[in-house]
């Protein structure tokens, strides 16, 4: 299946993916809000970074190389900071999943250490009206077991169940920004014109 889908995909003389990007002009390949920031500091446009997010996400662990389609090509500073900016904003991408991380981490270290707590504290409390036949105090003595063993999980789940996509998610996000960015020129009609360039 995976050998299958690499076909839809074009390769490089050594064997790596080419992931086309077609824009036309630079501009198309940034947030609109963005339009009168520099290009190092611009948004990519959403629909670009799902693409290109998607095209990774598909062709699993393969080397790959971005290639952009322009109809009009830029200088070479140009081309510069076009793949200073694709470097930049998968960066800040990668940033912002590691602090969601972090952040994760922290809540489930903590609903961690409230469980272990209260189940200490119910044990103690188990012990305490084992002999007493009071009912309020047997309610309240599993309550606190249920609870402490709902933090313990909700700890876990938190930490088994959300950890693994961001990571995922991340490792995409590096291997777009340390990706290699060639260029190409487009006719109007959007035919090749010309090889590769760096």
């Amino acid at each position: 299946m995976k050998r299958d889908i690499l076909g839809r995909y074009e390769r490089t003389e050594d064997g790596k993916v080419i992931v086309d990007v077609s824009v036309g002009r630079i501009e198309d390949m940034y947030n609109y809000f963005d339009r009168t920031a520099p290009y190092l500091k611009k948004d990519l446009d959403p629909e670009l970074v799902d693409y290109l997010i998607d095209c990774v996400r598909e062709i699993g662990k393969a080397d790959f190389i971005l290639r952009v389609g322009l109809s009009g090509m830029p200088d070479e500073g140009g081309m510069e900071r076009v793949k200073q900016s694709i470097h930049n904003y998968f960066l800040y991408l990668l940033g912002f999943e590691g602090r969601r991380i972090r952040t994760m981490l922290r809540t489930s270290c903590i609903l961690f250490a409230v469980g272990v707590s209260i189940l200490a504290l119910s044990i103690i409390v188990n012990r305490s009206v084992a002999s007493s036949p009071g009912v309020v105090f047997r309610v309240f003595a599993e309550g606190l077991t249920v609870a402490a063993w709902v933090s313990l999980w909700e700890a876990l789940a938190t930490f088994l169940i959300q950890w693994p996509p961001l990571s995922r998610e991340m490792g995409i996000y590096r291997r777009i920004a340390h990706a290699k960015v060639v260029f190409r020129q487009l006719r109007q009609n959007g035919s090749i014109t010309g090889g590769d360039r760096n």
